[in-house]
């Protein structure tokens, strides 16, 4: 009886490896525990193969589950996606490979992309005295930003002197005052935000203080105009019928 059991044993074995099929995924670079290392403007190429045997053999990718389109040539068995180039948004996006007709039979690739803090120019800010001042850099980076310093001509900004107020939240920095006065806000700005693995990346701004002009409320000064003409223009006709009436 063992015997034939183990016979029959042999005959479902290469019907069941006939069934089975395998995906994974080559790329350049090579991923480590399945994360791809690349940098910002760099070539990410990934391949996917199935191996084994199976009735569909259509391959889909997919990106941070949105599907990619792919041309009819590469679709089958083997696949091909290039990111190029690589940029900021990338950084964290999972690529996955799988059969079209069972999804379970996939495999996955994320990317860990470094980048500096997107900083650079200058930008002229102008301001009339007694507005507020609202700077504002974007310091995102990875690795993440170590720290994060604004100076004002040169010199670190005093916050007690000038009334700032220096925020940040981990995607922006932002120097604020309520109120400026151009003896102590108006000059050059530099914010400048440093990380590991890169240059420290600064942006200028060039604030310029006008005196305060009077502003007007343009539409209730019209109305008030069209009132009074108005009122101006009835006053007249009455009176015209009055004298008109006297005359006859």
């Amino acid at each position: 009886m063992k015997l034939m059991i183990s016979i029959a044993l042999l005959f479902l074995l290469p019907s069941c490896a006939s069934q089975t099929s395998v995906v994974y995924i080559e790329s350049s670079p090579e991923p480590l525990d399945g994360v791809i290392q690349t940098k910002t403007k760099e070539t990410v190429s990934l391949v996917c193969i199935l191996t084994g045997t199976h009735e569909d053999k259509e391959l889909v990718w997919l990106r941070n589950d949105a599907m990619i389109k792919l041309n009819d040539g590469n679709k089958e068995t083997r696949s091909s996606v290039c990111i190029e180039p690589v940029i900021q948004k990338d950084d964290g996006a999972t690529f996955t490979c799988q059969l079209k007709s069972n999804s379970s039979h996939s495999a996955s690739v994320t990317l860990n992309v470094t980048y500096s803090a997107d900083l650079s120019g200058s930008e002229k800010v102008t301001l009339e005295e007694e507005e507020s001042l609202d700077l504002q850099c974007d310091m995102r980076a990875n690795p993440l930003a170590t720290s994060v310093t604004w100076q004002l001509n040169g010199t670190l900004v005093d916050l007690s002197t000038g009334g700032f107020i220096i925020t940040n939240d981990g995607i922006n920095t932002k120097l604020y005052a309520k109120k400026v006065d151009r003896s102590l806000h108006e000059g050059s700005y530099q914010c400048t935000v440093t990380s590991p693995s890169h240059e420290p990346r600064s942006k200028t701004f060039q604030v310029t203080v006008t005196d305060k002009t009077i502003k007007f409320p343009l539409m209730p000064t019209i109305a008030g105009v069209v009132v009074v003409a108005l009122t101006t223009l009835l006053a007249i006709v009455s009176r015209w019928r009055v004298i008109a009436k006297c005359c006859k």
